[in-house]
């Protein structure tokens, strides 16, 4: 792939509650530097460029004091940027999935990089915190990066007893996932849809 190919994308989002400045590269080696204030936040980011092999840049600052509206924004800006990379997303594989086991949890995960967004996601969390993060700021955030990422994506915890391992067994499936469908497939010309556009 040349530079002008370079799948790479920028992208800040400001607000009375936040500051998020995201760069990512999707042809990168999985080099993350991830600083938004909440460990578990920026470790999860950083298992999923680790394993989808996507360099992460992102830098996070809240301006209210609201964990909430960080963890929102975070994963919204991120999704955003990796929308912004994928372009019109010709010679890509598509298609990616994943069984991922961590430890005593199972995770299934499934992606469609289509221009058309729906998600399901089943996370099985049964504690009210994880590492300190309530559950639903956890289940939201991976909610808004699925969301906001214009694919069909499906994320399935099978079984599984911790919570810890549920959410980051989820996060590498859908890493894992996304590293497939979002790789370039050599065989291709074009655009892989038969209507010719995603």
């Amino acid at each position: 792939m040349d530079k002008s190919q370079e799948r790479i994308s920028i992208k800040e989002r400001f607000t009375k509650e936040t500051n998020v400045r995201v760069r990512i590269n999707i042809d990168g080696s999985g080099k993350v530097e991830i600083k938004t204030g909440i460990p578990f936040i920026d470790h999860l980011i950083s298992a999923f460029g680790k394993h989808s092999m996507v360099d992460i840049h992102l830098e996070a600052k809240s301006n209210d004091n609201i964990s909430h509206h960080l963890i929102e924004d975070v994963a919204i800006t991120l999704s955003q940027t990796l929308n912004e990379a994928l372009s019109n997303r010709a010679q890509i594989k598509r298609y990616g999935y994943a069984i991922i086991p961590m430890d005593e949890v199972l995770a299934i995960s499934a992606i469609d990089l289509i221009k058309r967004q729906f998600h399901k996601v089943n996370l099985g969390l049964t504690r009210e915190k994880i590492e300190d993060i309530a559950r639903e700021d956890l289940e939201h955030f991976m909610e808004s990066l699925l969301q906001n990422l214009n694919a069909c994506t499906h994320i399935n915890i099978q079984y599984g007893e911790n919570d810890h391992h549920k959410i980051e067994a989820a996060i590498k499936s859908f890493a894992i996932s996304f590293r497939m469908a979002s790789s370039i497939d050599i065989q291709r010309d074009g655009i892989p849809s038969t209507k010719g556009v995603m």
